[in-house]
């Protein structure tokens, strides 16, 4: 007599993290969900009728961005913001590598320095270094902003780039010294392109806070794109359009944003393509292979 055993559907292995939800389990997780979604959708819903309530996307209120003049004051009040944060990314990059190199230092000195100069810039507000360099040291608006942002951001990218640096296996470090390369050669050969992949969010991330800060420029009269926006918004010819200045410019701060995520994602993607980055097959050794020098 010969039984037929019935084969039991595999599931997938239950990690540490957590286990696999039942039946029960699924149940409440799809009602969470639905409950949150409706929650989401209700405070949505709320939000455009206190919009419509209030009169928020009447023509008269939306009317002002029809017009050529003050087109020309946001996209002239972008460009200072994008030339704002182009200077302050390429400096801070700069600034950044420099006070890496410094903490990385086998000269105490130059060590210290570098560690009291990331620590005291890292600690500094922004806001508090542009207004000193405008006030007090009577620097232009485009320049303080500049070096407020550079300070701040490239102290912050200095202890990126150093713990991209000390991340790399130190089995790296000690055979390009065995190959008799030199610290900075071993550093700039070595560590720095191994480290960059791994540095890349974290950099990106910070650029997007340069970027953002940027904003900061209004306080000081310096004409970038939320000056351009307050402008419009406090004009009382226009009913004082102070809420469709915001959905006009929060999409373009969130989409500049999103631009610059998807330019590192572009970026790592190279990367891996790369054919120098990619792994070089051995051929295995075979049986009667002689070593150079063997006889």
């Amino acid at each position: 007599m010969t039984t037929t055993r019935t084969r039991k559907p595999s599931l997938p292995a239950a990690t540490a993290l957590y286990d696999i939800p039942g039946p029960v389990a699924r149940k409440r997780h799809l009602t969470y969900g639905l409950a949150s979604t409706a929650v989401i959708l209700g405070l949505f819903g709320w939000i455009l009728y206190l919009l419509f309530d209030t009169g928020q996307f009447t023509e008269e209120k939306w009317r002002p961005f029809a017009y050529a003049g003050i087109q020309e004051l946001l996209l002239r009040g972008l460009g200072n913001t994008l030339k704002a944060f182009a200077y302050a990314a390429v400096l801070s990059l700069a600034l950044g590598a420099v006070l890496a190199v410094g903490r990385l230092s086998v000269h105490r000195p130059v060590r210290w320095i570098s560690t009291v100069l990331v620590e005291f810039f890292r600690a500094m507000p922004v806001l508090v270094m542009i207004f000193f360099i405008f006030v007090a040291l009577k620097v232009q608006a485009l320049p303080a902003l500049v070096a407020g942002l550079t300070l701040y951001n490239g102290s912050v990218l200095a202890e990126v780039f150093r713990t991209g640096i000390n991340s790399v296996d130190r089995g790296q470090r000690e055979a390009a010294y065995a190959l008799g390369m030199r610290k900075t050669q071993v550093t700039t050969f070595v560590l720095a392109p191994q480290a960059v992949r791994a540095m890349l969010p974290t950099i990106i991330s910070q650029l997007v806070v340069a970027l953002k800060d940027t904003s900061l420029g209004y306080l000081i009269t310096y004409e970038e794109f939320l000056h351009a926006g307050k402008l419009i918004a406090s004009n009382l010819d226009y009913d004082l359009p102070f809420i469709p200045v915001v959905m006009v410019i929060s999409p373009i701060y969130i989409g500049m944003c999103m631009l610059l995520s998807w330019f590192a994602t572009w970026v790592a993607r190279r990367q891996r393509r790369n054919l120098k980055t990619k792994a070089v097959e051995v051929a295995p050794a075979e049986p009667g292979t002689l070593l150079p020098g063997g006889q």
